[in-house]
C-alpha cells in the first residue's frame, strides 16, 4: 500500500493521519485536497463500525483505492448508550456542539456523580479493493461533568473528565489530549497492523 485516502474534509483530523501513515512511507491524501467532489456518505448503520466501513467502502468503491474512514462518538452509561452514534447530531440538525452538551447535561441533572460514567469510542475503517475491511477501535473512559469548563478541545470535550483527571477535556493540552484520545488509542491499534503488512 503506497497511498491511502483519509475520508474526512476536517483539517485537523486529516493532519493526525498524514503524520501517522508518513512513518510508514505511505501517502495520505484527504478529501480536501481531491478535485473531484466525493459523495456525501449516508451514515445508515446502527453502529460506529458499520458507519466507519460504509464510508471507507463507498469511497474506495468510487476510487478504486485504499481508503480510511472513522466514526466515533460518546456513549454515556445513564442514558443507555447515548448519544452514541448520534453524537455529532444529538440536539438535532445543523450539527451545535453547545446544545449537544446542554441537552446531555439536562438529561443527567439527577444522575449522581459515580453514576455519570462515559466513554469517548472512535473506529476506523480501512477498505482495501479486494480485500476484507479492516476496523480498528479506541476508547477514552471518563465520566461528565456537571457543567462545561475549559477552552481547549471541541464537541463533548468541556463536559468529559478522562479517568484519572480532575479537569475536563478542554482543559487539557492538545498534546496531554492526544496522548490519552480515544483517536489516538485507535490510531495505536492501526499502527500495529500497519507494521504487520
Amino acid at each position: 500500500m503506497k497511498k491511502v485516502i483519509i475520508a474526512t474534509k476536517n483539517k485537523g483530523k486529516a493532519k493526525e493521519f498524514k503524520t501517522l501513515f508518513a512513518k510508514y512511507n505511505i501517502q495520505a491524501v484527504s478529501l480536501l485536497e481531491l478535485k473531484d467532489n466525493m459523495p456525501d456518505v449516508d451514515e445508515t448503520g446502527s453502529t460506529f463500525e458499520e458507519n466507519a466501513a460504509l464510508k471507507a467502502e463507498e469511497i474506495a468503491g468510487v476510487l478504486n483505492t485504499p481508503v480510511l474512514a472513522d466514526d466515533s462518538g460518546l456513549v454515556i452509561d445513564a442514558l443507555g448508550g447515548r448519544p452514541g452514534i448520534y453524537s455529532a447530531r444529538y440536539a438535532g440538525e445543523p450539527k451545535n456542539d453547545q446544545a449537544n452538551t446542554e441537552k446531555v447535561i439536562a438529561e443527567l441533572a439527577n444522575v449522581p456523580e459515580h453514576e455519570r460514567t462515559a466513554r469517548f469510542v472512535c473506529v476506523l475503517a480501512v477498505a482495501i479493493p479486494g480485500n476484507n475491511t479492516i476496523l480498528k477501535s479506541g476508547y477514552c473512559e471518563g465520566r461528565i461533568g456537571t457543567h462545561p469548563k475549559g477552552e481547549n478541545g471541541f464537541g463533548y470535550d468541556p463536559i468529559f473528565i478522562p479517568e484519572g483527571f480532575e479537569e475536563t477535556m478542554a482543559e487539557l493540552s492538545s498534546e496531554e489530549k492526544n496522548n490519552i484520545s480515544h483517536r489516538n488509542n485507535a490510531i495505536v491499534q492501526l499502527e500495529d497492523w500497519l507494521r504487520s503488512i
